[in-house]
């Protein structure tokens, strides 16, 4: 996928932006009529003023910032944001407080950031028996 189409929903929308030739992520930032007061514990909605159109194959994943998330305790509410390639609407991003503090969200705040990824989609098959591996069904720390 070398073009991401992508709507403004609101005419105060910024869109998304890579600030280092490096980035991964696309800063996705707050769209808002007036400031938002993340409560310690609350999560909240936070729209972005814009949609996008994915190519089939693709998703679009929604992380936190890291200095915000580390900095401040606000990070997604769902850990992961995941964007279907048929989904049209305005990116959302929820927000919880994990801090003790009020945190306000203002008109422009990189928020999360934006992932675009090409993904498999496999048809699935019912078997009876999968393959060995050493590991097997060891998990949660079973490797040290």
């Amino acid at each position: 996928m070398d073009f991401l189409r992508i709507k403004r929903l609101k005419q105060n929308a910024q869109l998304p932006l890579r600030l280092t030739g490096g980035s991964v992520g696309f800063d996705v930032a707050a769209c808002l009529d007036k400031d938002v007061l993340i409560a310690p514990g609350e999560t909240v909605m936070i729209g972005s003023g814009f949609a996008i159109a994915l190519e089939p194959g693709y998703a679009a994943f929604i992380y936190a910032r890291s200095g915000l998330g580390i900095k401040n305790g606000i990070i997604p509410a769902n850990c992961v944001g995941v964007i279907d390639s048929d989904y049209r609407g305005e990116v959302i991003v929820g927000l919880r407080n994990a801090s003790t503090e009020i945190f306000t969200v203002r008109n422009g705040d990189r928020i999360a950031q934006m992932v675009i990824s090409k993904c498999q989609l496999p048809e699935l098959v019912l078997s009876e028996d999968l393959d060995g591996t050493d590991r097997g069904a060891g998990g949660f720390g079973s490797t040290g």
